[in-house]
């Protein structure tokens, strides 16, 4: 049947995108790109792979992290002169932010979050320790974390990959702090499934530059052909890894429906779907 259709395909009689649709024909080429796959593990994406963060209102959850980081540098400055109004600390840290978050884009190096957060409360006359500065970074993220969700049964799931003795790992583009994200996968009870965890804003590298994907390789000990990446983003979690040698998952999710997805890469709705699918591949 395949072969007919290429053949029109071929002199004109039907559009190709028309065929790459058809369910018998995706998996015809998915069974042919997995067939001698030898999975050894799984690297994760973070937001909106594992935490669901669906539609996120920036701007409001910025004010939010704005007021609890702003309360909490008013509390240890006690009667400092030098402590600022909320508005001007709220519009500083937006500005710094997001312009500092446009240049690492550009130049795919990740910013100093913690060198930032620092040099804010220095101006405001505060000297902080590591301790204290953690904790300033978790109080910005708190708005956005507590609005995460996990699919049903993500741990059951994760579980059922780690008894088909696959190594997992986490690769996240995020300026936030480890210690942040481990924070929050430890509240999840999720951090148990992660010995190895890669944040751009360790390695100052971002997907989808080879090197944080090299980087968590070297750590688990595999070779690249025989991971898969799995993650909601084509650049960062297709292309980039696909690049290595790498095996590709897309999850689809409420942020990227409409993205159309390279025929050799497999499509899930959820994590759930993924043991069965590497269990096809081992076949």
């Amino acid at each position: 049947m395949i072969l007919p259709l290429v053949l029109m395909a071929f002199i004109g009689k039907i559009n190709v995108h028309m065929i790459i649709k058809l369910p018998i024909v995706r998996a015809a080429v998915l069974y042919y790109h997995s067939s001698t796959m030898a999975i050894q593990a799984v690297l994760f994406d973070l937001g909106e792979t594992l935490f669901n963060y669906g539609e996120v209102d920036v701007n409001a959850y910025f004010l939010q992290g704005a007021r609890l980081t702003y309360d909490y540098l008013r509390q240890l400055a006690g009667s400092n002169d030098k402590f600022p109004s909320f508005k001007k600390y709220h519009r500083r840290h937006i500005a710094s932010i997001k312009w500092r978050y446009f240049w690492s884009n550009v130049k795919n190096r990740e910013f100093d979050c913690m060198a930032l957060l620092h040099k804010g409360a220095w101006n405001m006359g505060l000297s902080l320790e590591q301790e204290q500065l953690e904790r300033l970074a978790w109080l910005w993220y708190q708005p956005l974390g507590e609005s995460a969700t996990l699919e049903a049964d993500l741990a059951c799931h994760l579980r059922k990959l780690s008894d088909m003795s696959l190594k997992l790992a986490i690769i996240s583009n995020t300026f936030l702090p480890s210690s942040v994200l481990d924070q929050h996968l430890e509240r999840f009870d999720l951090l148990r499934f992660f010995p190895v965890r890669t944040y751009s804003s360790d390695t100052f590298f971002r997907k989808p530059d080879r090197r944080i994907y090299q980087i968590t390789l070297e750590r688990l000990g595999v070779s690249a052909d025989a991971a898969v990446m799995v993650g909601d983003k084509l650049r960062e979690d297709v292309r980039g890894p696909a690049r290595l040698g790498i095996k590709t998952v897309f999850k689809r999710g409420c942020n990227n429906k409409r993205k159309r997805v390279p025929l050799n890469v497999s499509v899930i709705d959820n994590i759930a779907e993924l043991p069965a699918l590497i269990r096809n591949w081992q076949k």
